[in-house]
């Protein structure tokens, strides 16, 4: 009979084998059974290195049999906890997180007790649930006070008020206008247009604050803004609203980056009200997602910090609709540009081309002013494009389908292409 190490060294050296199915399984399970823990992709990536990291000291603590009170909870899995206090997530879901993954831990040690004898089957099960339950309950205790130590921190700032009362006002339920208008400073009968703004490239949180404030300054004076609001998200992520002079003000196609700006923004449609408060702020969240998307698809991703990018909610309405669900969009796209959706550089120019030509009516001299080509170019790019769909020419007779395909292509990247 082995020694119960002995055991317990040989399963978690064969977990160590399958580690990265193991750490995808739980992001996944993870994601569909807590919603709240399902956010914009910054959040959901700070979760897989979480649950990455805890994977690895998991298996490491089981094979080098480190006493449980010397352990110590990731540095993700603490980074993890602040966000989530920063964004009022309960402590609940993160706990429950930390439980599912001790289970889904334990369901696949289980799997290989058929390769142990006989008699060394109950004694290892009853050494794994000691020693992961002890695990579990020691990373859960550090990274549960990490969180009330920055829930506290976070929630004593001006900021974290002011993030209290817009969470109460986004939430639907029934609000103290009179009480939150105070707290904010903000009318919020007021028409308003809400813009999500976040780090081009790495920032420290001192820079991110004066990088949103002259943006404050920047789009107040270009939308002649009655006022503003502005509520940090976490550390490297804040929301912006601002009160309109007019519901359906013209200038919103004015804003645009200032020069020198380090920062990405997701800009929703002008609403009115508390209604139009809450719309604007999920459409500008809707927009980051499509944005962060597009910039972390494999082949755009760049060494340095990436070109400030500033997106209305106009411009990609009908991809928002659809970006929920990234897989039927992928096979959306590729049943109606076929070749033309590869992720080839020169399938990309391709579809560049014809999306402008379609967009200006089909006019050759429009697009080629558009793209700053000669006619014969856009001529030549464009049958080039319409032999690679799988109809050809003839897809372009009713050419929804392919407008809406390149629409899709254009704002979503490599993660819908093929």
């Amino acid at each position: 009979m082995q020694s119960q190490q002995a055991l317990i060294l040989k399963i978690a050296d064969r977990i160590q084998q399958t580690r990265e199915d193991l750490i995808a399984d739980l992001v996944e399970v993870t994601r569909a059974q807590i919603t709240a823990l399902d956010h914009d992709a910054a959040s959901r990536s700070l979760l897989e290195a979480s649950i990455t990291e805890n994977i690895v000291t998991a298996i490491n603590f089981l094979r080098q049999e480190i006493d449980a009170d010397l352990l110590e909870a990731p540095t993700a899995a603490l980074a993890y906890a602040r966000v989530l206090a920063q964004r009022d997530v309960p402590l609940s879901a993160l706990i429950r997180a930390y439980r599912i993954g001790h289970a889904r831990f334990l369901d696949r040690a289980f799997t290989l007790l058929d390769d142990l004898p006989a008699d060394d089957q109950v004694p290892f099960v009853v050494e794994l649930v000691r020693r992961s339950g002890r695990f579990i309950d020691q990373i859960c205790e550090q990274v549960g006070r990490t969180y009330e130590r920055e829930r506290d921190r976070w929630v004593a700032s001006q900021s974290g008020v002011r993030q209290q009362w817009v969470n109460e006002l986004l939430a639907g339920g029934p609000v103290d206008h009179s009480a939150a208008e105070r707290a904010l400073r903000y009318p919020l009968d007021a028409p308003h247009v809400a813009c999500t703004l976040w780090p081009a490239g790495p920032m420290t949180s001192f820079d991110m604050v004066t990088a949103v404030d002259d943006i404050r300054a920047h789009a107040v004076s270009v939308l002649k803004a009655r006022a503003a609001l502005v509520v940090p998200t976490d550390e490297h992520e804040a929301r912006l609203w601002l009160a309109l002079p007019t519901p359906a003000d013209d200038r919103l196609e004015q804003l645009t980056p200032p020069q020198g700006s380090p920062l990405h923004a997701a800009i929703g449609q002008p609403g009115t009200g508390l209604t139009g408060f809450r719309t604007s702020a999920r459409q500008a969240a809707r927009v980051k997602e499509i944005l962060a998307t597009r910039l972390g698809s494999a082949n755009e991703k760049q060494a340095g910090p990436s070109r400030p990018q500033w997106v209305r909610y106009a411009q990609v309405a009908p991809v928002a609709l659809m970006a929920t669900d990234l897989a039927a969009v992928r096979d959306f796209v590729t049943a109606t540009l076929g070749d033309l959706g590869r992720t080839s550089t020169r399938s990309g120019v391709l579809r560049e081309t014809l999306q402008t030509f379609l967009t200006h009516h089909r006019s050759h001299a429009a697009a080629a002013q558009t793209m700053n080509l000669h006619r014969n170019s856009i001529q030549y790019r464009v049958q080039q494009a319409t032999a690679l769909l799988p109809g050809g020419a003839h897809d372009l007779d009713d050419d929804f389908n392919v407008r809406t395909a390149l629409l899709a292509a254009h704002w979503l990247g490599n993660a819908v292409l093929h």
